[in-house]
């Protein structure tokens, strides 16, 4: 597969360009699947991009929306054709977060809230062989490695020297506090998190206990942007059994908000580095 093919967001684009055409057409997706003989539920996810779409699909759609334009039509079948391809990830087998990861990859940026841990693209490979099994207690050991090897993959592109992810970080001070995996390693981890967040694209700020009530206390959400002006912002929000996507203008724009509010009752960049360098040293002296 050729690096620059990215199935999720073959899917996401191809979904939006066939609501569009749905819309234009003003029809809703009931009408449609009535047309196809298919459920409602189906046509939504095709256009939602969280089901993997034919070429058939797309034949079928252009013929209901009565696309007259050969282009378009052969356009939209080779995106179909380009999001059944795989990504880097499906060579480590069914990843419960495959969607993420795909657009994790294609994001130019990504803001993230984190309550209880260090968010996995800033671990370090002891400190997520610890966290994973505590998370995920019943995993097998080859799952275990299996995630813990997905995990620093998704880390390239905290580093890449082409492209390199914009990476903003809240994290509140609880991360910081809570031993997993013993003491070294999370030194290792805060002094790997002191670094990282001295790179000019990425940015760490904690929220101490006393700050008291704030925005993020409802739970942790990312939100991942693009530099495509067709690809709309995305909220994440990670599930035990299933993860939440949003989309919506209104949706994305309620999150903005919450996190705008977060940043500004934070500690500033190096009064955060400070404050992880502090603990950091407290886990070094109870190994001494």
């Amino acid at each position: 597969m050729a690096s620059h093919v990215n199935p999720t967001v073959r899917r996401r684009r191809l979904g939006q360009e066939l609501r569009r055409l749905r819309e234009l057409k003003g029809m809703t997706a009931e009408e449609v699947a009535e047309r196809l003989l298919v459920s409602q539920s189906k046509i939504s996810r095709l256009e939602n991009g969280r089901r993997s779409i034919s070429q058939r699909d797309v034949r079928d759609l252009c013929g209901v929306y009565e696309v007259d334009d050969r282009r378009i039509v052969e356009s939209l079948m080779q995106m179909a054709k380009d999001s059944r391809q795989q990504g880097w990830w499906h060579a480590f087998g069914d990843i419960p977060y495959s969607v993420y990861i795909g657009l994790e990859t294609e994001a130019a940026s990504l803001r993230v809230y984190e309550s209880l841990v260090v968010p996995g693209l800033l671990q370090t490979p002891r400190y997520a062989r610890a966290v994973i099994p505590g998370v995920l207690p019943e995993l097998p050991p080859d799952q275990l490695e299996k995630r813990t090897q997905v995990r620093l993959r998704r880390q390239e592109r905290v580093e890449d020297p082409e492209n390199p992810l914009r990476l903003w970080v809240v994290l509140d001070e609880s991360a910081l506090r809570r031993v997993v995996g013993g003491h070294a390693v999370m030194r290792e981890q805060l002094e790997h998190l002191v670094e990282m967040s001295a790179l000019p694209h990425v940015t760490v700020q904690v929220l101490p206990y006393d700050t008291g009530a704030h925005a993020g206390m409802s739970g942790t959400f990312s939100i991942l942007e693009f530099d495509a002006t067709s690809d709309s912002s995305v909220v994440y929000i990670e599930g035990v059994t299933s993860d939440l996507y949003l989309e919506k203008a209104n949706d994305v724009n309620k999150y903005t908000i919450m996190y705008e509010h977060l940043r500004a009752q934070a500690l500033n960049a190096d009064q955060s580095r400070e404050f992880i360098a502090a603990a950091a040293k407290r886990h070094a002296d109870a190994l001494s």
